[in-house]
């Protein structure tokens, strides 16, 4: 096999299999560390959208799967991510004011689900 002419670190020569092995390794490594920061974000987002579904729960009342529905729809209607609109509902318990868009969003979903 053919050895690279530079040695690593004044360590034995490294061969063309092994930098690419490194670099796999390295590549490995890189996934693995976004795919650590995806899984994080998504807990944190779903423990405050738990939350926030079920304060829709509460004021409704309704079950789990309509409060998703609404909080859904809210968020498609204000063109907000979910997690955004569950965040600043949760943030109303902090005595945080919900913003209008969503205010108006929440209280004609709320109006629709209770018409039913």
């Amino acid at each position: 096999m053919h050895q690279a002419a530079t040695a690593y670190g004044g360590q034995r020569p490294l061969t063309v299999a092994a930098l690419a092995g490194e670099a796999a390794l390295v590549a490995e490594i890189l996934k693995l560390r976004a795919e650590n920061d995806q899984l994080s974000t998504a807990l944190s987002s779903r423990a405050v959208i738990d939350q926030a579904r079920g304060m829709i729960m509460a004021l409704a009342p309704c079950s789990s799967d309509r409060a998703w529905g609404l909080l859904v729809d809210v968020s498609q209607h204000c063109n907000v991510k979910l997690r955004d609109v569950a965040v600043a509902l949760v943030d109303t318990t902090r005595d945080e004011p919900l913003p209008e868009q969503i205010q108006r969003e929440l209280g004609r979903a709320l109006k629709r689900l209770n018409d039913r």
